[in-house]
């Protein structure tokens, strides 16, 4: 019995981190109705950013920060100089769009960084974490830690603040949201910001547990099966997903 709630406790905390990669799809689609199918090339992308400055001797806490904010300034570049531009087209061509982006961001990924596979350190002890009679991963454990706190951070962030409330209204009917002075530009570029942080947050994580390789952009598809389950649209509803297919 003890192995069975072992292997169940394992599968549960490693659907978290399916999870993550799902709320980054959640944030992008819930404001603006975009599948953002480059949010795995994202994933990549602050995860090389971030163990080449950890290679060059950068101290990891500015590495995290120079990382954060190179995704910032990608995923607001990103909505400014794509999306916005193919406001109101259909959904199909946006989907495109962001298809193209992935492979974009991959190929100046391999052309800044090269191919090789990277190993990311974050200073988590690899050995197993005994309750009860069973062995958890400390990894695990912590990437649970993680998704619990942002998603605590970002149902504040929503639901009480001005900003999280604008979101929540342009969710419901961006039509209605212009008529009543919320400026929609504004919104998306926010949510575009966070869901870079997130990918940062994912990047590290996937690439501490896999290695920094090029196929950790391929967590996109991971990601999916809990975006059916959960919905595209609910923060909760990405971390119910997650539980279930890793359960």
């Amino acid at each position: 019995m003890e192995f069975f709630f072992e292997v169940l406790i394992g599968g549960l905390l490693a659907g978290v981190m399916y999870s993550l990669v799902a709320i980054g799809f959640v944030l992008i689609y819930k404001a603006s109705g975009v599948f953002n199918f480059a949010q795995g090339a994202m994933v990549l992308f602050a995860a090389l950013t971030f163990v080449s400055l950890l290679e060059r001797g950068v101290p990891f806490f500015w590495a995290f920060l120079a990382t954060l904010a190179s995704m910032v300034v990608l995923a607001l570049l990103i909505e400014r100089m794509v999306l916005r531009p193919l406001v109101n087209r259909p959904p199909i061509i946006l989907f495109m769009a962001t298809l193209g982006l992935s492979y974009m961001i991959e190929g100046l990924a391999q052309a800044l960084w090269g191919a090789q596979v990277h190993g990311l350190e974050l200073g988590i002890p690899d050995e197993p974490l005994e309750i009860r009679g069973m062995l958890l991963s400390q990894f695990d454990l912590f990437a649970a830690g993680t998704a619990a706190a942002l998603v605590i951070a970002l149902s504040l962030l929503f639901n009480r603040t001005r900003i999280g409330l604008s979101l929540r209204a342009v969710a419901d009917d961006p039509l209605a949201s212009l008529a009543v002075g919320i400026r929609l530009p504004r919104i998306w570029a926010v949510v575009w910001a966070v869901a870079g942080f997130v990918g940062l947050v994912a990047g590290l994580l996937w690439g501490a547990r896999l290695g920094v390789q090029f196929s950790l952009s391929l967590v996109v598809l991971k990601a999916l099966p809990v975006l059916i389950i959960g919905g595209f649209s609910s923060i909760g509803g990405a971390i119910v997903g997650g539980l279930i297919i890793g359960a």
